[in-house]
């Protein structure tokens, strides 16, 4: 569940100082090339028929046309109003088609999903994943698949229904219903105790460590995340304008100086598992990394062929290296403490809005599990409306609500228009998800919307909170299990109510690496049994 990254976020926070930097450098490239053009592609169009395009001007783009107030996501769904569900625009000077609809989305990930299954190289990126050495920002190769294979086998050892995963989410649930019970009938902010809790899952999921509140470890871990999620959010022209880093940048010097810091924590790690490695069941993802890793480089030197791969087998098993490890750990906590908690947050918001949707869950929780016990993943099933509320916020409030950047590997086309190989397509899940032509009255909370006629879950197949196709996000099972236990064992346990005295929270949120929900306060009330 990554969003956009900088590219995107650029287009709302441009700063002043920057653009005129931008735009001196513009002026010198004009006078050193004798650039006369004002407009691009009048040689060679980048697709055919013609795509609607935003004005552009020489190396900046159409970047004039995309500043202001308004996110990314929600000016790429007003331009779509104006142009059409399909069109294009330059993000400096890189052609990028933004796709509205379902239709077309279905085209870019499913249908021509390896045709698409590129991803642009940007500054900021290169330097978060040492030159493209993870699964979401790492372009598409045979190494990249043999990588998301191994991070895959990897995630099964963890996947849904395994105790394993079960054990240590439920471990922190519970960790974390007594932080909330330690502060029940007051006003609190809950961002900090679920922030706290889904990072002790990633930390003991990917390295086996669990920390109690004010641990240096545990601290030094969501103060290098928080740094890079935020100095990410912040955007970088340098990833338009790569000439930009030359220049002075307190953004990009906060990045690298949080980067190291993760990278001396996590190769730390690295070293003691490498050390304590045995064979048998794994003890985390480290250890199921480095498994796989030592199998990978065994086969190969010995000639042997994974089952199921076929004759690109050795250049797929080529150069996975330590750094590859280390960045799909990354990762997990970029990816993972990020966005699940955050939807954590915006389930708590809606709720605070819709008690009767609170209510109704509640009520399924005490009918199928009832107070002597912790719900599990075998509950599932027997909980639709539970698992539809969660769903219902995804939609409404996607966490990532432009995909990460495609880029087309070949020569394509996206409803019948032909799309030059190399240009660049964002996937606007927010106006999918808020098409009114897929929902009803997309703007209101409605869980029953994932719900059948007899009750029953529903999944439409135009809701995509994870992506779809060759690149849809790898940790999928775990975020969905992740949610379902924390929801669920929340509410079985507390009634989450406003503030004395506080407005609800404010539902429109802040974008940033992804879309969350501004600073709020709640009380949490124990429920009978609970007390």
């Amino acid at each position: 569940m990554a969003s956009g990254g900088s590219m995107v976020s650029v287009l709302s926070t441009c700063p002043t100082t920057l653009l005129l930097w931008v735009l001196a450098g513009i002026t010198a490239c004009l006078l050193l090339k004798g650039v006369m053009r004002l407009t691009w592609g009048d040689s060679h169009p980048p697709s055919y028929p013609p795509l609607p395009c935003l004005p552009s001007l020489p190396l900046l783009g159409s970047l004039l046309s995309l500043t202001g107030d308004q996110p990314p996501h929600l000016r790429f769904t007003e331009l779509g109003h104006r142009y059409g569900p399909l069109y294009a625009l330059y993000l400096g000077p890189h052609y990028t088609v933004v796709v509205n609809t379902f239709r077309h989305a279905r085209e870019v990930l499913l249908q021509r999903g390896k045709e698409f299954a590129g991803r642009p190289k940007m500054l900021t990126t290169e330097l978060l994943t040492r030159g493209g050495k993870d699964i979401a920002f790492s372009d598409y190769s045979p190494l990249w698949k043999t990588h998301r294979r191994l991070v895959h086998n990897s995630f099964t050892l963890f996947g849904e229904g395994t105790t394993k995963l079960q054990r240590i989410v439920l471990e922190a649930v519970e960790d974390l219903c007594c932080d909330l019970q330690a502060n029940r009938e007051k006003a609190i902010d809950p961002e900090p105790p679920l922030m706290r809790a889904v990072t002790n899952v990633v930390c003991t999921l990917v390295f086996s460590s669990t920390y109690q509140p004010g641990d240096p470890e545990l601290t030094s871990v969501m103060e290098y995340n928080d740094g890079i999620v935020q100095t990410i959010a912040r955007g970088g022209l340098v990833d338009i304008f790569p000439w930009l880093r030359f220049l002075p940048n307190r953004t990009l010097t906060t990045l690298k100086e949080c980067i190291a810091v993760r990278d001396q924590l996590l190769s730390k790690k690295l070293e003691e598992h490498k050390v304590s490695l045995i064979g048998g069941e794994p003890r985390d993802l480290l250890d199921a990394l480095l498994q796989g890793q030592t199998r990978i480089k065994h086969n190969q030197g010995s000639g042997v062929r994974d089952q199921g791969l076929g004759a690109e087998q050795e250049e797929e098993e080529e150069g996975i290296s330590d750094d590859h490890v280390l960045m799909t750990a990354a990762e997990a906590f970029g990816a993972g403490v990020e966005t699940t908690s955050t939807t954590l947050l915006w389930v708590l918001a809606f709720l605070l809005h819709h008690p009767q949707v609170q209510e109704r869950v509640q009520k399924e929780l005490d009918e199928v599990v009832g107070c002597g016990r912790s719900p599990d993943v075998s509950d599932r099933p027997h909980l639709p409306y539970l698992d539809s509320v969660i769903n219902e916020v995804m939609r409404i409030r996607p966490v990532s609500p432009v995909l990460i950047p495609h880029t087309a590997l070949t020569h394509s086309s996206i409803g019948g228009h032909s799309i030059c190989k190399g240009s660049r397509v964002l996937v606007n899940m927010w106006a999918i998800h808020h098409d009114p032509e897929h929902w009803d009255q997309p703007e209101d909370f409605r869980p029953e919307r994932f719900l059948d006629d007899k009750g029953q879950r529903f999944t439409p197949s135009c809701f995509m909170p994870f992506g779809a196709g060759p690149r849809v996000c790898v940790g999928e099972s775990l975020a969905r299990l992740e949610l379902f236990l924390f929801v669920s064992g929340l509410l079985q346990r507390f009634s989450f109510g406003p503030a004395p005295g506080v407005s609800l929270p404010d539902l429109e949120g802040r974008l940033g690496v992804v879309l969350q929900p501004l600073r709020y306060t709640l009380t949490v009330t124990p429920r009978a049994g609970w007390e």
